[in-house]
């Protein structure tokens, strides 16, 4: 429980550290949720997001503009609701094919960005349309919201992938994959 706060922590401190680029800035807060399912696994994983995404609603300043339960409206929220799930998925991944090769962690870090995105998307694209009045197509939508970031986003899985191999060979730090695998 005091590792899925601690990651709380720093999706919050990644959060502060920002490129605004259009609507969604670039942060870390993606770094922290790839490395809070790598390392914590599928359960303690998602819960530390769901942890951070709580600390926000209820209103602390924890999410790149702020917090408070009016941050739903945001366009960015739908981002802010995946990492709960993008965190699960990538625990999970690891947790059932280990984590003792590159390539399976950066598969499994890749299919939290794609989590991610299918939650952050579609609602970036309502919230624009709906709440903002702003005329939005898809394309405008896939490239100002995804295309984007893409490079990004590849970069901070790639980063996360290294961290958790090179991590996983201390003893107090054991990814999801070992602690599942050596309890099989």
């Amino acid at each position: 429980m005091i590792l899925a706060a601690l990651y709380c922590a720093l999706t919050a401190v990644g959060a502060m550290i920002k490129i605004p680029i259009g609507a969604v800035p670039v942060t870390l807060q993606t770094l922290f949720v790839m490395l809070s399912g790598s390392m914590l696994g599928a359960e303690l994983g998602a819960l530390s997001q769901l942890e951070y995404l709580i600390l926000g609603l209820f209103g602390l300043p924890v999410f790149s503009g702020g917090g408070g339960v009016a941050y739903v409206t945001s366009p960015t929220f739908g981002y802010l609701l995946g990492f709960v799930p993008a965190a699960g998925v990538i625990g999970r991944i690891i947790e059932v094919y280990g984590s003792s090769r590159l390539l399976t962690v950066l598969l499994a870090n890749l299919a939290g960005i794609i989590v991610i995105y299918a939650f952050g998307l579609p609602v970036l694209y309502l919230n624009l349309k709906y709440l903002l009045n702003k005329p939005v197509g898809f394309t405008k939508i896939l490239w100002t919201g995804g295309l984007l970031f893409i490079p990004f986003d590849i970069a901070k899985a790639v980063i996360c992938s290294l961290l958790v191999i090179k991590l996983r060979n201390y003893r107090f730090l054991r990814t999801a994959g070992e602690i599942h695998v050596g309890q099989n």
